[in-house]
Formats: C-alpha cells, sequence, structure tokens
C-alpha cells in the first residue's frame, strides 16, 4: 500500500469526563484518499485538530510525514494543508489578497507565492473571477477559494473536513472533480470527512467509521462490505455498510 504518511497509535482525547476520542488507530498511505466517517460528535474533527497540532492528545501517538505534531506542530502546519468545515475569510479582500496573505504567513517567497496564486486560482476555475470580494463569493466558490489556499502551500497531505457541505449540486460535482485532481495530478494523500457517503464511495481508496469516539472499522468498501453482509460492495451502498455498524453500535 506504500508508505504510510499519517499514523496514530491509541490516540485519545478526553474533554472533562467526556471522551471525544477513543483509543483510535489508523494509518493513512501515501498517495490514498482515506474517508473519516461518523455521525456528529464522533470525534473526527477532533482527530483532525490532533493531527494538526492544533489540540493534544490525553494519551496515544500520531505522527505526519514522520513528525509529532504534538512536539513539532509548525512543521507539521506547513507540510500539510487544511481546509476546515466552515472556512474564514477577509471579506473585504479580493482571491489574490487572501492567497497573498496565507503564502506571506507561510514564508512563500514573493516570486514563487505569484506564481503560485495564478496556477491555483486556474486550477479552482477563479481566474475571471480573481479581483472580486471575497463578501461576494458564493459558498461554492469559497470552498474553491480555501481549496487554493490549500493548493499554494503544495502540501504533500490534505485534510479535508466537509468540503461539500452546503453547496448545491453543481458545486458538488466541481469539488469532487478537484479532489479526485488532486490525487491523479499531484498523488496528494488526503483525508476527507464527509456526510456525503455517495461521494466517499466514489473518491475514497479506504475508509474509517467513528463512532462515539471510537474506530469501529477500516479498510476498503469492498471489505467492509463482506465483513458485515458476506459479500462485495457491487451488492451494497456504502450508505447500507455504513447503517450496518451505525445500528450495532
Amino acid at each position: 500500500m506504500g508508505n504510510p504518511v499519517i499514523e496514530t497509535e491509541e490516540l485519545t482525547k478526553v474533554y472533562g469526563n467526556q471522551k471525544a476520542v477513543d483509543s483510535v488507530t489508523f494509518s493513512v498511505y501515501e498517495g490514498e484518499i482515506f474517508g473519516l466517517l461518523g455521525p456528529n460528535g464522533a470525534g473526527k474533527t477532533t482527530v483532525i485538530l490532533m493531527l494538526l497540532g492544533l489540540t493534544e492528545p490525553t494519551s496515544g501517538k500520531a505522527k505526519v510525514l514522520g513528525v509529532d505534531p504534538t512536539r513539532d506542530a509548525i512543521k507539521v502546519k506547513r507540510m500539510i494543508g487544511y481546509m476546515p468545515e466552515n472556512v474564514g475569510f477577509y471579506n473585504d479582500m479580493n482571491a489574490i489578497q487572501s492567497l497573498r496573505f496565507i503564502g506571506e504567513l507561510n514564508s512563500i517567497p514573493e516570486k514563487v507565492l505569484e506564481e503560485r496564486i495564478e496556477k491555483a486560482l486556474q486550477i479552482v476555475g477563479l481566474e475571471q473571477d480573481a479581483k472580486k470580494k471575497v463578501g461576494a463569493y458564493s459558498r461554492g466558490m469559497r470552498q474553491r477559494l480555501a481549496l487554493a489556499e490549500l493548493l499554494i502551500k503544495e502540501p504533500k497531505v490534505a485534510l479535508l473536513d466537509e468540503p461539500t457541505l452546503g453547496l448545491d449540486p453543481d458545486a458538488t460535482s466541481k469539488m469532487i472533480e478537484l479532489i479526485e485532481a488532486l490525487k491523479k495530478d499531484k498523488n496528494m494523500t488526503i483525508v476527507l470527512c464527509s456526510h456525503y457517503l455517495e461521494m466517499v464511495q466514489k473518491l475514497c481508496d479506504r475508509v474509517g467509521i467513528m463512532i462515539k469516539g471510537k474506530m469501529v472499522a477500516q479498510g476498503t468498501i469492498e471489505t467492509l462490505a463482506k465483513e458485515k453482509f458476506g459479500m462485495g460492495q457491487e451488492e451494497y451502498t456504502l450508505e447500507e455498510i455504513y447503517m450496518k455498524y451505525f445500528l450495532e453500535a
């Protein structure tokens, strides 16, 4: 399966008396798209935050590209891209200014940055709207701009948290195409958190299902279908497989 670029071992996060993440162990391999599934409150976003070094685990370990995000969060942040569920922008900036701001925060040299901005805007299809104020953007345009922000860092790993949430069907289709291109054209390793199971089934090489803080299953959709139903995914959708695990948990 290639080299693991993300590894967790018994990763746990406790808030007060509540275990948000409970002894989660999984690996994500170079060049794959790994779908992280689960209902609201399952602990998916908390896992992402620990991988980014934005919150420390109560116990357990994580490594991203061989680096411990708890000990060297800045190094991890420079190597990976993160697209949160709700992306914040300065609405009085245009797309170019927004991307330039992010590039400067990441210490990207000016000449390199301008080239990356132009290329990123072309990839996400915003070159014609690059000088429009972000405050006038639709949600779909804002999501594509968030993906452009990720691209200018040229990360080896991307963490995408609900990238199609609130998008109409056309914008969702465009976002799926962009995510497919990240893997195909850039060999980017992607962790995708989403409730849109049809998209996950189409895009992901493997999935992990989290319920009540625990990773209750992980593997290819084919493997999970055989585990629960005794036959492959051609007979069952990911939604049916997911609901089987959810109801049994």
